[in-house]
């Protein structure tokens, strides 16, 4: 059944020809993608950040395609007017097409993501066409990539330098080519970031990538903050929920051991007797 307004790949190159900007989000579970959805976001990410996120890995490497598939699947119950995209997690399309093709087509078919997300330029360029090949919609990420955070020796702003921003603007050239139908831009120059959205006909995505891209992106749970730690510059906090959560918890255990919860008004009451004389 076709849903109006329904966001697709040629729905987000609209928006970029018309100066619509596009609001994405990253959700995990069918509750999350449930409140994007009815918030209106445009496309929403399954990102392998729900490693670092959710499961308590140090960073995305350990993310296995098995829990990217749990995870989509999970959001796709929720998802009807958004864009589903799936991130393809490490090592799961670098060593060989073919193998890229099946976890890939697992997204789509097992997990009900309308995409897939990889990391990197010029070196996937020939699995984003292979992908292309068989009809699935890939998305493209540059600048500050998480699967390389040991070669790049952390989380730092890429594209700083000349050479590192021409050979940014060239990938993003070359994905263009290869057919993404959008880039992720994250931890790149305000004004390179700008200059990419230029230069590419895709919309760009940014995440501390400054105003300049065709839409912006965070993680749901830093922008909602439910992290303890620290968030990036680039995140905005709209909301503080870890410390509702928090205090809602400590009171609900406090009542507990003090036994004012459950009180009457949270118990049930036996079936009245009937006199049946």
């Amino acid at each position: 059944m076709s849903v109006p307004d329904k966001v697709t790949t040629s729905k987000l190159l609209e928006m970029k020809q018309k100066g619509r900007r596009i609001a994405a989000l990253t959700a995990y579970d069918a509750p999350g993608a449930a409140i994007l959805e009815e918030a209106g976001v445009d496309v929403i990410l399954v990102g392998d950040s729900v490693g670092n996120v959710r499961l308590g890995y140090e960073n995305t490497l350990p993310v296995t395609v098995e829990q990217m598939l749990h995870h989509t699947a999970a959001a796709r119950r929720a998802v009807r007017r958004a864009m589903l995209v799936a991130d393809m997690p490490y090592l799961s399309y670098e060593l060989d097409a073919k193998e890229a093709l099946r976890h890939a087509g697992r997204l789509i078919k097992e997990g009900g993501a309308e995409a897939v997300k990889l990391e990197g330029g010029i070196e996937v360029a020939p699995v984003i066409k292979e992908l292309l090949r068989v009809n699935i919609p890939v998305m493209g990420h540059l600048g500050l990539t998480p699967q390389a955070v040991n070669r790049i020796g952390g989380y730092k702003v890429q594209g700083r330098r000349p050479q590192e921003a021409e050979k940014l603007v060239t990938d993003a050239r070359i994905l263009e080519g290869a057919g993404v139908f959008a880039i992720v831009l994250e931890c790149v120059p305000a004004e390179l970031a700008r200059e990419v959205t230029r230069k590419v006909a895709v919309p760009t995505i940014g995440i501390g990538a400054g105003p300049g891209c065709d839409g912006q992106i965070l993680v749901l749970d830093d922008m909602l903050g439910l992290s303890s730690a620290p968030a990036p510059k680039f995140v905005k906090r709209y909301a503080d929920l870890r410390a509702a959560m928090l205090d809602a918890v400590r009171r609900y255990a406090e009542e507990v051991r003090g036994e004012s919860f459950p009180g009457p008004e949270h118990s049930y009451a036996a079936a009245a007797k009937t006199n049946t004389h």
